[in-house]
């Protein structure tokens, strides 16, 4: 019990803050709720520091149900996910005078379930790091996904939001059950929940019709948590209609979710050596090629940003996919030693350049504030580069990142896709690598349109433009968390000890799965 308690510490403790707040915000004072996401942020650097010094088990197993595993995977997981949380938290940060919202954020009094809402959901993306079981992977993942239907619902009094958080609702509900069917048949097929255990059972490479329908079933499932192709329908809706901060939320806890969970399955599906049948390799090499192309080609005709990057989401899903293409399609092991490091390394810097875009959005004001009170559109944010420029020029370092150009990061994280898959000994992996090349190309032309209209466009003439203030509305917690994100991106683009540092960390967490004999469970 005492290697539990060590391996769930981060979960029990953010679990127990989260209940802490649900308490504090049915206190009507305004205080109460400017302590909340104090004590929100102060869980979650508690959380991510302890994933700093901890040690992994000699078994790999923390408790005697074989339930729950720590090893460098999961403490990776962890401490990125807390903190890319700390500054999502920041971007939701209550800053108006009664502590009931910030920029774009009106929750009312609901203050305290907000920001618990918040915290249960990393909470979910924790569970499914460290997760041996498929009930408790399960219950991760929609503990990941259940608490932003309703933060997507109560994010602002528009209809928008709140048709947004039940179209979110009843599709999310699919998916799960999807899942859960997945996992179902596997059990069925196995004999075992554990997925350790699934590596000694499955012989690599060789799966029987139901196991591989097991598969189908189980990305299909979780596609929806990666916006990927063909469960991607929901994201330009759910991420226009939900308010900035939780569109920000939306777009790195779910998807990491998701893509921890696919790997976990896949490695002990495929035996613990990433050998799938080809029919599943192909599947999954069909879904990244769709899946980057569909979102690169729907954000060219976009007029909303949020919805833009919505498909830009989509897209960077189709990415990281050609990571776990990499994966499966191989039987290389340098390969394989570079795709899994490549992935957990753009989950990480996909999180830190969205904060900088939606963070800086968030910081520029809307042109028709009936609909919106900050920026959305291409309309809201034309000439702003000439009124603020300072927030345009790190919303421009953002969108540049996210291109992959020189001197940030982003170029980083594709390079080390594009690498992992290049090496790989498949014709597959060769086409998506000339896919993506293409795609990222393609991408140039929406992410560019953001930063010409905001240095090349005129600034429309209307009494309300003319009554904007010359500086943007800087909250302190908003600020920082878009100063740390684009520091982020230039210092990990910019000074290769930095870059060096992470990548070793994701090599260090994704090594235990790469050169394993098959029949062997990572410890």
């Amino acid at each position: 019990m005492h290697d539990l308690a060590r391996a769930m510490f981060p979960e029990i403790l953010l679990t127990v803050v989260a209940g802490v707040l649900f308490l504090l915000g049915v206190l009507p004072r305004s205080g109460y709720r400017r302590a909340i996401p104090v004590l929100a942020v102060a869980a979650l650097l508690a959380a991510g520091f302890s994933q700093l010094s901890g040690e992994t088990i000699n078994s790999g197993v923390a408790d005697r149900w074989h339930t729950v595993q720590i090893f460098e995977f999961a403490r990776y997981i962890k401490l990125i996910t807390a903190a890319v949380g700390v500054l999502l938290l920041l971007l939701a940060w209550p800053t108006n005078a009664k502590a009931t919202g910030g920029l774009g954020l009106e929750v009312g009094l609901d203050v305290g379930e907000f920001f618990g809402l918040m915290l249960l959901s990393i909470v979910g993306v924790f569970i499914v790091a460290g997760a041996d079981d498929f009930m408790l992977l399960f219950l991760g993942i929609e503990l990941a996904s259940l608490p932003t239907y309703i933060m997507v619902s109560i994010s602002r009094p528009l209809p928008l939001a709140q048709e947004a958080g039940v179209k979110y609702f009843f599709l999310g509900a699919m998916a799960a059950a999807l899942l859960l069917l997945g996992l179902t048949y596997l059990y069925g097929t196995t004999g075992t929940t554990k997925l350790s255990a699934l590596t000694g059972i499955i012989t690599p490479g060789v799966l029987t019709a139901w196991q591989k329908l097991a598969l189908v079933l189980i990305i299909g499932g979780l596609a929806f948590k990666m916006a990927a192709v063909p469960m991607h329908v929901y994201a330009a809706d759910v991420y226009q209609g939900a308010a900035t901060p939780v569109t920000a939320f939306l777009s790195f806890v779910p998807k990491i979710s998701g893509f921890v969970a696919l790997l976990r399955v896949l490695y002990g599906i495929s035996g613990g050596t990433w050998h799938l049948p080809h029919d599943i390799v192909k599947l999954i090499c069909i879904m990244a090629l769709l899946t980057m192309t569909v979102g690169n080609v729907l954000g060219l005709l976009q007029f909303n940003i949020k919805r833009l990057l919505a498909y830009s989401s989509i897209a960077h899903s189709g990415y990281m996919l050609v990571g776990v293409a990499a994966l499966v399609a191989t039987t290389s092991l340098d390969a394989q030693a570079k795709a899994l490091p490549a992935i957990l390394f753009y989950l990480l810097i996909y999180g830190v350049m969205n904060i900088g875009a939606f963070g800086c959005l968030m910081m520029l004001p809307a042109r028709l504030p009936q609909t919106a009170t900050r920026a959305e559109t291409f309309e809201d944010i034309a000439g702003m580069g000439r009124r603020y420029p300072g927030l345009a020029l790190l919303l421009a370092t953002s969108i540049f990142s996210l291109i992959g150009l020189p001197l940030t990061v982003g170029l980083f994280g594709k390079v080390l896709l594009i690498r992992a898959a290049w090496d790989g000994d498949s014709h597959w992996l060769i086409g998506l690598v000339i896919a993506m090349v293409i795609n990222s190309a393609i991408s140039a032309a929406y992410y560019l349109k953001i930063v010409a209209s905001l240095f090349l466009r005129t600034e429309p003439t209307s009494a309300y433009v003319e009554s904007l203030p010359p500086t943007a509305e800087f909250p302190v917690p908003v600020l920082a968390a878009v100063v740390i994100s684009v520091t982020a991106v230039l210092g990990m683009g910019m000074v290769w000890p930095v870059t060096q540092r992470m990548i070793d960390r994701t090599n260090e967490a994704a090594q235990m799965w790469i050169a394993l004999p098959s029949g062997h469970a990572a410890k």
